[in-house]
């Protein structure tokens, strides 16, 4: 996933390219339609970029076309991720023993760039790769299964020790990028594929980020399911019992959390292909 890191620069620089294809025509318009998927989460509980857990997407979209290289779309998106330390190859996540699962409600602003012109209903340009890059505003709420299978909210844990009215929000903000290919159906009717990556400006979205706190005070202040689910590792002492991991590592906060997506969209175009002279609708 590196390589995204570079994708909202080149996206910046290819927007200030000459978009000159076919001067004879121009789009403009707008298009929607749905697109489902998979959503998958990479951050402190899966830091090798595992992709065995994928869990259904999908969302609906509207996309103005500009011309026939830029355009912008809006997208209200829906997923759900999860992760579990039990699936690490890593000493440390293993022992750490963390899980978690969150629906995700994803609102997306993004600006595109096609690679190649694109005219809707045209013989020749009428596909092309594309990349983008915008702002996502998206709620969350990680929770975790206890040993009796009963499904809890962490934010409400403290799990790290926050105090009461100093939890994360579940309400955030990411940086969206990604690549996809769009292609022509019929004139009115297109699909596109792409994958969307999303830097979360949080680093809760797993409810892991720094360290274990203290075990007496989370008790005191939170119950006993905090005092359970905050660590479930699997060190013991001489005796049997748990170790006591105040104040060591739980997460890494350098690092904030990422999801993405990966779908198949339809789209309803209501636009027109025009020629800049008359204004009128050219079919080719």
């Amino acid at each position: 996933m590196t390589i995204f890191r570079f994708l909202p620069a080149l996206l910046f620089v290819l927007c200030l390219l000459p978009t000159g294809a076919d001067a004879q025509l121009e789009m403009r318009g707008l298009e929607i339609g749905p697109w489902a998927g998979a959503s998958w989460y990479l951050g402190d509980l899966n830091t090798d970029y595992r992709l065995d857990r994928p869990n259904a997407a999908g969302g609906f979209g509207a996309r103005y076309n500009f011309n026939h290289r830029l355009a912008a779309k809006l997208s209200f998106n829906y997923g759900k991720v999860e992760a579990y330390d039990s699936d690490s190859n890593n000493p440390f996540e293993q022992n750490r023993n963390l899980s978690f699962q969150s629906d995700i409600y994803d609102g997306t602003l993004q600006f595109e760039f096609n690679f190649l012109p694109y005219y809707h209903g045209h013989k020749e340009y009428f596909f092309t790769p594309y990349a983008f890059a915008g702002v996502s505003v998206f709620r969350y709420n990680p929770k975790t299964e206890t040993d009796d299978g009963d499904l809890v909210e962490l934010r409400d844990l403290g799990t790290e020790g926050q105090l009461r009215g100093e939890e994360y929000q579940v309400l955030s903000t990411a940086l969206a990028y990604g690549i996809g290919f769009k292609w022509d159906l019929s004139y009115e009717i297109s699909m596109d594929v792409n994958i969307g990556v999303r830097n979360a400006s949080t680093d809760y979205l797993d409810d892991v980020s720094t360290v274990y706190p203290d075990f007496s005070d989370l008790s005191r202040s939170r119950g006993p399911v905090a005092a359970e689910l905050y660590d479930r590792g699997l060190m013991l002492d001489g005796e049997g019992n748990r170790i006591d991991r105040e104040g060591e590592q739980r997460g890494d906060d350098t690092l904030k959390d990422r999801y993405f997506f990966i779908g198949l969209g339809f789209n309803y175009y209501f636009g027109d292909v025009r020629c800049p002279s008359y204004g009128n609708k050219r079919r080719r």
